[in-house]
């Protein structure tokens, strides 16, 4: 027996399509062994993909390959003896050891049994196939690429599967937030494109609503080619929204057309489920495929686009009463602050300003997001101060001053009782708000870190926004001013952290101020 490549000649297959190539690497130092694999393999397919054959000469060619491809490299067939007489195996070990590459195939190819014995070899070496040149006809070629790359598709699939399934969980645990539920969706079609065999770039999905006479579509989910659409820059508080005109063209006419007829629609090369939710709210779930989509498949995909929509309104309504719980708490400060002929902006800056310094003293996303809602409601006592009192253009006597002090126990006490976390940390805040790092303030005279943080923050920024603007009984300070009182005041009156934190975020502070007039 020789030990060059024996081929039976063969019918070529057709021609494959143009999805991308299978990267077969084929590493041998004998040209004759790279043409007669590129004559035999230059018209195989598998799975509806052509097969792209990368040469190379040595083991060191083979690496420098495989550190540019990666597992992209569906399988490498390497011949034992090159530039050594072991350098075939030192490649295998370079690529499993080195390189972590546990998803490439590799068959060892060799021309010398006796130089690599085979048992030892399928021990020691992570290979998945040993094989004689001289056993290779061309059938046994194709049945070896074949098998080869039907075990390197599956263990991508398993592969692609676990990442998804890692990112569905993770979601899964920040579901309350918007945006997430764009990366639980994604992550649960790329497990559909799994189980169902399409294309790994071709599933979105899309709501649409209209304002101010344009189609506005919401993008809540998207794989592959169509993952750009999850632009970090489109997000902001809500998912990803295009007009009608920034979404491709093929796109636009296949939505506009299911949207017109109200029904899912096959087209040539794709699918696309439509879904009317009970709120009159429209979804649609567009898919690329190679082949026809039996009743299961659609079945998955019309429960999946359903299911979706449904949670997605859920959400944006647990959002918007939350919204209109912020903006009932902004109104209800702002009544008590033009109560008192102060404007309602007071009570926005004191808000903004509040968040800025809790979020640079580190504290939780959850304290920075209630601190914002919940310091409006500082000065709520006043609703029972008089208003020859609360309104006086001069200075208090010692008897109103006294009647004055008793708004902070007296908002303390309305707000209290409520058991939701904002109210409980507004209780807080109204009943701390006067309190000195000192122990001078009142009305418990708490002192240093007795004082709850999110009084102190709230403090700082009541007092600021106070001296800096115009009130019934004075006018406001020039900032300068302002900046040299609170820097004197730390450490009696402020938390000396807190105004060193105040002075670094200085910046953001007055761009607050800017975008909040009275």
């Amino acid at each position: 027996m020789t030990n060059t490549l024996q081929f039976a000649a063969e019918k070529p297959e057709a021609p494959s399509n143009n999805l991308p190539p299978w990267k077969v690497l084929i590493v041998d130092d004998e040209d004759s062994v790279h043409r007669i694999t590129q004559l035999v393999l230059k018209s195989v397919t598998f799975d509806n993909r052509p097969i792209e054959l990368i040469e190379a000469h040595s083991a060191a060619e083979a690496t420098a390959v495989l550190k540019e491809e990666g597992i992209e490299i569906a399988l490498a067939l390497i011949d034992v003896v090159m530039e050594t007489d072991d350098a075939g195996l030192k490649l295998i070990q370079v690529t499993r050891e080195e390189l972590k590459n546990d998803m490439t195939r590799i068959v060892l190819r060799t021309g010398q049994p006796g130089q690599a014995p085979e048992e030892r070899v399928i021990q020691e070496y992570d290979i998945n196939d040993y094989k004689d040149k001289t056993e290779l006809t061309g059938t046994k070629l194709k049945t070896l690429i074949y098998t080869s790359l039907r075990s390197y598709r599956d263990i991508r699939t398993i592969d692609q599967q676990r990442r998804s399934l890692e990112t569905v969980i993770g979601a899964i645990g920040q579901i309350n937030q918007v945006n997430s539920l764009s990366l639980l969706a994604s992550a649960i079609l790329d497990q559909l494109i799994s189980l169902l065999n399409f294309e790994p770039d071709s599933i979105y999905c899309s709501t649409r609503r209209i304002y101010k006479d344009m189609p506005i579509f919401t993008v809540l989910a998207a794989t592959g080619s169509m993952q750009p659409l999850l632009n970090e820059e489109k997000s902001c508080k809500s998912p990803f929204q295009y007009n009608e005109k920034e979404l491709p063209q093929d796109l636009q006419t296949i939505f506009n057309k299911a949207l017109e007829e109200k029904r899912s629609i096959h087209t040539q090369d794709g699918y696309i489920a439509y879904h009317s939710g009970m709120s009159g709210a429209e979804s649609l779930l567009y898919i690329k495929h190679r082949s026809n989509i039996d009743e299961h498949a659609k079945h998955l995909l019309e429960i999946f686009s359903a299911d979706v929509i449904s949670t997605y309104h859920t959400l944006l309504l647990k959002e918007e009463i939350q919204e209109t719980q912020g903006e009932l708490i902004y109104i209800l400060g702002e009544a008590v602050e033009k109560r008192s002929k102060e404007t309602g902006a007071h009570v926005k800056r004191v808000a903004e300003i509040s968040t800025i310094l809790a979020a640079a003293y580190g504290a939780s996303d959850f304290f920075i997001e209630n601190i914002k809602l919940a310091s409006p409601l500082h000065d709520l006592g006043k609703i029972a101060i008089p208003d020859a009192i609360l309104n006086k253009p001069g200075p208090l006597d010692p008897k109103e001053w006294e009647i004055m002090q008793t708004h902070a126990e007296i908002g303390e006490c309305m707000l209290v009782n409520f058991d939701k976390p904002i109210f409980q940390l507004a209780a807080q805040i109204a009943g701390s708000h006067h309190e000195k790092w000192d122990g001078s303030g009142y009305p418990k005279k708490l002192k240093g870190e007795e004082i709850p943080l999110c009084g102190r923050i709230t403090a700082i920024a009541d007092v600021f926004d106070a001296l800096n603007s115009k009130r019934c009984y004075k006018e406001g300070w020039p900032i300068e001013k302002t900046l040299d009182y609170l820097d004197s005041e730390k450490e009696k009156q402020f938390d000396p952290k807190l105004i060193e934190l105040f002075q670094e975020n200085l910046d953001d502070i007055l761009n607050i101020c800017e975008s909040y007039p009275d």
